[in-house]
Parts: C-alpha cells; sequence; structure tokens
C-alpha cells in the first residue's frame, strides 16, 4: 500500500502532467487526495519540495541506467531499446519537460543536478561512438569534434523532443514514440559504416522507410 506521501507525488505528478507545473496548487493537489491543506503541508510545506521530489524521483532511474552505460550491449538495436525507454520514463513526468527553461530556474537543486546529468549524458554518448566504431558500426575517420557535435545534438533532441511534438498538438502514443526514436537514431545515421547503416534498416519500422 503506497504511503501518503507517495500518493501526494502520484497525484501532483498527474495533476502537473495535465494542468502544468505552474497552474498546480496546494489546495488543488489536497481536494484530489480529500485532505486539508494543512495536512498536506505536513509532509510538503510547499509546491516546490513535490516539485523537487518528483524530479529525483524520475531521475533515479536515469542516474542508475548511466552508471550502467559501461556495460550496455552496443548495437544499434540495443541504442534504439535505450532511447525509448528513456521517452516513455520522459512521457511520465511531461510536465518537466514540457516547461524545462522554467522550472530550471525555479529551483537550485534541480537545475545543478541536471546540469550534472548533462555532463554524464555527453560522456556517455562519447564513450558510446567509441564502441560503435569498435565494433565496426560507426566509422572510425569521424574527427573528435564532430563526435562532440553529434553528442550536443543527439542530447538537445532527447530533451526537446517531447515539448515540440505537444506544442505543435501531437497525441503521445507507442506510435510517436517510435517515430521520434527513430529520428533521434537517424540522427547518426551519415556517420554509420555499411554494416552499421544494415543494422539501421533491419530495426527501423517499415513505415518510416
Amino acid at each position: 500500500m503506497k504511503s501518503t506521501k507517495e500518493k501526494i507525488l502520484d497525484n501532483s505528478r498527474h495533476l502537473f502532467n495535465e494542468q502544468s507545473y505552474s497552474s498546480v496548487t496546494i489546495r488543488m493537489i489536497a481536494k484530489t487526495l480529500k485532505m486539508s491543506s494543512g495536512n498536506l503541508n505536513y509532509h510538503f510545506k510547499k509546491r516546490e519540495e513535490i516539485l523537487e521530489a518528483l524530479y529525483f524521483e524520475m531521475t533515479k532511474e536515469f542516474d542508475y541506467r548511466l552508471s550502467s552505460f559501461s556495460e550496455m550491449e552496443v548495437s544499434i538495436n540495443q541504442i534504439k531499446i535505450e532511447i525509448k525507454l528513456t521517452m516513455k520514463r520522459m512521457i511520465d513526468y511531461q510536465f518537466f519537460w514540457t516547461d524545462l527553461y522554467n522550472i530550471l530556474n525555479l529551483n537550485d537543486n534541480i537545475k545543478t543536478h541536471f546540469h550534472k546529468i548533462y555532463d554524464s549524458r555527453y560522456e556517455s554518448y562519447i564513450f558510446l561512438f567509441t564502441q560503435l566504431k569498435k565494433n565496426k558500426l560507426m566509422k572510425v575517420s569521424i574527427l573528435d569534434w564532430e563526435c562532440q557535435n553529434l553528442a550536443e545534438q543527439m542530447i538537445l533532441y532527447s530533451n526537446t523532443w517531447l515539448y515540440s511534438t505537444v506544442l505543435y498538438g501531437g497525441k503521445i502514443n507507442e506510435s510517436v514514440i517510435e517515430k521520434k526514436a527513430n529520428t533521434l537514431l537517424s540522427i547518426l545515421y551519415p556517420y554509420l559504416t555499411v554494416k552499421g547503416k544494415k543494422e539501421f534498416y533491419e530495426i527501423i519500422d517499415s513505415n518510416e522507410r
């Protein structure tokens, strides 16, 4: 059975996703849980504390996967699996990614950790490119600065795909996740070897070709 604190976080997340963080008040959260605002304040003194708790709840999985990145099987298919898992996790906390800039400026702890994650993600991509080269899936002739730009492009798309989808009225479903994962993966395509491109086409949905 979920604790009161867990119930508050779950309900807050759903409300934030539906109406945005800025539109939801402590009173609204308390009302959905049929409790008083005072009772909710016993667990979280202000809305920002809920925001911070949800952020670190979300990133707990990201942190774990980044720490085990070096153990990942390096193949085009596995990269796509990892991309889709990340996208689905992001959807669960959609409110954060659709209002990323404003939320980062609301909480110093979140902002500091987010920048730390950026650095870890960047290093993970550089490691990934090295492994792809070793497995003859990526061209060894690619220069360091090209790899650096490629890593930044992929992180930027990862951070914004959800915002851009919602902004233009897109509905988030399995088909959209598949399409967006393919788009992110396609950033790699010009840098792949013949072997890598063959694997790429084997896993891209036929509707995307």
